[in-house]
């Protein structure tokens, strides 16, 4: 009578992973990390094989010793639901390390891959912030002021009476904010609640480690990292300008109310035909944002309105092209070697672009960079811009003077049945990911038969470590964690939509689409 075979150990695994050859050090390390660690927390008996995993770091070459300082950093941090105050049996048996963590580090050079992983470990223990900041700051170690301030930032315990909240990602010292700035922020920080204060900045710190994970992640198995900064957009113009009613005139046929869908006059003023509703026009800006807001919280978010807040800020659009945009590359995309470059984005609209008769929308535009690729694609005077936040869309207007821009909700389009010749929607759709189906569904609605939708997303990972990190950042906009898509599930809201998927790409985790209208 056979017997089914015994599985592995962690202890198995480990000799397994310690001997394997270089092309299947990936593949071994996984199987050694499921054994012990799981993106929801730790695997029964974790905190018995750490003393393994510690002592194996004597080993092996500098790349083993990176891959295992990660998945003990991984397991520093797995308890925190159950934990959250740090005191669980895990973290403790991997803090009994730190001793050979800082002699390693000592060692490790500057900017190497073990450097980055160390840095990663040592994040998670801020009891003895003393001695790892000393460590980490010496002369041959060289740390950069990223890796430096996120690891300070990482350590420090939250004051209070100052707490410095949101400017933190993808490190301190990417925000060089001035006088004005520092003093708006701390106007908006004096409204949270006590409990608010604290989830912001515990949200920050996972956020912070997450980035910093994935980075030290990517060098180990790659060798390298890039964390590329886009140069600022060029601004061609100082103010808005006054584009009147007569710039959403031209496009009167799809533009509807938000109210009752009824026919917009724009002859004098912007006001519903049917309902007589009138709508706020200034500054090539009109509002159709009625009955939509920006924010539905619950009692329960303790992260309330602080995007809005953070994109309140007069530089927020420079520093979401320049730093935010590609740091967020790097994290959703898996773009951290620049793989996939904004002339790589601008070349695919300009590529795929090709609306029938109709407005072209470019949907979520933020502060209109990706607008500038259209307008220079269809022309002037077949746009519109649409985005909620009213921020990004007065950078829009005064980088783009000609362009009129809306003021509205992704999930209720204020346009006619078959009235758009070409929807883009770039990098936003994961910024609403449960209500996703529903803009798409959107889009395929307002779409004339044979018109195209461009859309650039993000899927999960296929790695499980990759997808832990993805999902470990807490943006203020979703307190819960990011959440990205299954490459199935995006197919089925488009066939779903009436859209036909004419072409898609992408490397890492990018995904890149063109969808048509049926007929």
């Amino acid at each position: 009578m056979s017997h089914p075979p015994t599985p592995p150990t962690a202890a198995d695994l480990l000799g397994a992973f310690s001997q394997a050859p270089g092309e299947r050090l990936g593949e071994e390390f996984l199987r050694l990390a499921g054994a012990v660690w799981s993106p929801g927390g730790p695997v029964d008996g974790a905190a018995d094989r750490i003393p393994e995993l510690v002592a194996a770091l004597d080993e092996g070459d500098a790349r083993r010793t990176g891959y295992l300082t990660v998945l003990l950093g991984l397991l520093a941090e797995s308890e925190y639901r159950d934990h959250p105050a740090g005191d669980g049996p895990v973290r403790a048996a991997v803090r009994q390390g730190l001793d050979r963590y800082l002699e390693l580090l000592g060692r490790s050079g500057p900017a190497t891959p073990l450097t980055l992983a160390l840095v990663y470990l040592l994040a998670h223990f801020p009891e003895d912030r003393v001695r790892v900041l000393a460590a980490a700051s010496t002369e041959e170690l060289a740390l950069d002021e990223h890796d430096l301030t996120r690891l300070e930032r990482t350590l420090r315990p939250l004051d209070p009476h100052a707490p410095d909240l949101g400017r933190c990602w993808p490190s301190p010292a990417a925000w060089n904010l001035n006088d004005d700035e520092r003093s708006f922020d701390q106007e908006w920080i004096r409204t949270l609640t006590p409990e608010q204060t604290a989830a912001n900045w515990d949200n920050d710190t996972r956020t912070v480690l997450a980035y910093a994970g994935m980075r030290a992640y990517w060098a180990v198995r790659h060798g390298s990292v890039n964390e590329t900064s886009y140069p600022a957009p060029a601004v061609t113009a100082t103010t808005a300008g006054e584009l009147g009613p007569e710039a959403f005139a031209r496009h009167a046929d799809a533009l509807r109310c938000p109210s009752c869908a009824g026919r917009l006059d724009c002859a004098d003023g912007v006001r519903c035909t049917s309902c007589t509703a009138s709508f706020p026009l200034a500054r090539g800006l009109l509002d159709l944002s009625r009955g939509t807001t920006q924010s539905q919280a619950s009692e329960e978010d303790d992260t309330a309105d602080l995007l809005q807040k953070l994109a309140a800020m007069p530089s927020m659009g420079v520093y979401y092209e320049t730093v935010l945009r590609p740091a967020f590359l790097r994290i959703a995309g898996l773009n951290w070697d620049d793989a996939v470059t904004p002339a790589d984005e601008d070349a695919y609209l300009r590529t795929h672009t090709r609306p029938v008769d109709g407005p072209v929308l470019d949907l979520c535009a933020g502060a209109g960079r990706w607008t500038a690729v259209l307008e220079g694609a269809v022309g002037t005077e077949r746009l519109i811009a649409q985005d909620l936040g009213l921020p990004m869309l007065t950078a829009l207007r005064r980088a783009l003077p000609q362009v009129p821009a809306v003021v509205a909700s992704a999930l209720t389009l204020p346009y006619a049945d078959a009235s758009l010749g070409a929807v883009n929607c770039w990098n936003a759709l994961q910024a609403f990911p449960e209500q996703a189906d529903t803009a798409i569904a959107e889009i395929g609605r307002v779409l004339k038969p044979g018109g195209t939708l461009t859309l650039l997303t993000f899927r999960w990972a296929d790695d499980p470590v990759d997808r832990y990190f993805q999902g470990a950042h807490y943006f203020p906009s979703r307190p819960a964690g990011m959440l990205l898509f299954e490459p199935e599930q995006i197919r089925g809201w488009l066939a779903d939509a009436g859209l036909t998927i004419r072409h898609q790409s992408g490397t890492g985790s990018f995904v890149f689409i063109t969808a048509e209208r049926a007929a």
